[in-house]
């Protein structure tokens, strides 16, 4: 009896256990090597002049890595203690930056992968569905209208994604909801919340507002600091663990709304739960590095194809895959121009749109993933 138990105790582990596969381990520890090296390219750019080794060594300085007072000044704030200035350059100015890219590229692409999940639906992101260019509507009336409300850039990114999701779902509800009508009420609301963001720029009479905010609407890691780290670590924290929690419920809503039910779950309640969860994260994303287009669609896929669709598999797998294409995608933009820095958005934008292109041409039936 008690082998019998043994042996039932050991399938049950093997059970709990077996999404963690080989692929999975080697393409997390692949997107990490990617992440540091296009991290430490970044790093050596920049207009105070030092060499490669210089830089890198600054990276790796024991007495900033474990410094608590300088820790203290990065995270709260605080006063910087006594560096020495590649120290400062790097650490107060240009590591920043990538830290804002892997933050944007988690959030991002967990924020499509649950989006992709929730309508049931492989074209489905942030972008697609209208909730980017709702974010970015409510950040931008931000910064050019009421731009005392900037501190509160993640929530208000966030209430203008919920807002315009909301209008997604209304538009294509007609006793129940179709992956087809979702995708074409997303693209009517991205072009209403599109216009509703060129309007803003008649009521900026700032020239340097207007080149922020057009920067900011392509997607753009440019001038980002430990202000923006400040702003998305503690939201995106909270919506990446959510997210990760709910990956069972996720892999439950795959099976179709039936299934779902027949196993127990509120299908509309978790649903619109772990939507709204996608939105805190896509309006972390988009309330620092501006609207990225297409991001939250083709890591989700890269990933998908690579370790699998279990849903517990899919998350861990975004958590690195989008910070390393998304820190890479950023250096890329910073070097395709000598001299001019093209906004992330644009890199994006020039691989996503002909995936979302490719993904629409080969789709057997619309909304199965």
């Amino acid at each position: 009896m008690a082998e019998a138990k043994s042996v039932g105790g050991h399938a049950s582990a093997r059970e709990r256990g077996g999404w963690v596969t080989g692929t999975l381990v080697l393409f997390c520890l692949a997107s990490t090597v990617v992440t540091v090296v296009a991290g430490l390219v970044q790093v050596t750019f920049g207009e105070y002049s030092m060499t490669v080794a210089e830089a890198w060594r600054a990276v790796f300085d024991p007495m900033v890595i474990f410094n608590l007072n300088a820790w203290t000044a990065f995270l709260f704030g605080t006063e910087l203690p006594d560096m020495d200035t590649a120290s400062i350059v790097v650490w107060n100015l240009r590591l920043p930056r990538v830290f804002v890219g892997i933050i944007a590229g988690a959030t991002l692409a967990v924020s499509g992968a649950i989006f992709q999940a929730v309508t049931r639906n492989e074209l489905a992101s942030p972008f697609v569905l209208g909730v980017s260019s709702g974010a970015g509507f409510a950040v931008l009336a931000t910064l050019v209208v009421f731009s005392g409300l900037a501190p509160f850039l993640p929530l208000v990114a966030a209430l203008g994604g919920t807002v315009a999701f909301l209008v997604v779902y209304g538009i294509a509800w007609k006793g129940g909801t179709s992956p087809v009508r979702l995708v074409l009420a997303g693209v009517i609301v991205n072009m209403v919340f599109q216009s509703l963001q060129q309007g803003l720029f008649f009521f900026a009479d700032d020239l340097g507002v207007v080149q922020t905010a057009i920067a900011w609407l392509t997607g753009s890691l440019t001038g980002t600091g430990w202000d923006e780290v400040r702003i998305a670590i503690l939201p995106a924290i909270v919506a990446i663990a959510i997210a990760l929690a709910g990956s069972r419920q996720l892999n439950v809503l795959l099976l179709g709304e039936s299934t779902a039910r027949s196993l127990g779950m509120r299908v509309e309640r978790v649903r619109f739960f772990l939507s709204a969860v996608a939105i805190l994260a896509a309006s972390v994303a988009i309330a620092v590095a501006g609207v990225v287009s297409f991001f939250g669609l083709v890591v989700p896929h890269i990933v998908r194809n690579t370790v699998g669709g279990d849903y517990r598999q899919l998350m861990i797998g975004c958590l690195f895959a989008g910070p390393a294409l998304m820190v890479s995608a950023d250096v890329g933009a910073r070097l395709a121009l000598s001299g001019t820095q093209v906004p992330v958005g644009v890199v994006t934008g020039l691989i996503g749109g002909p995936y979302f292109l490719y993904l629409m041409r080969n789709q057997q039936s619309m909304g199965e993933l």
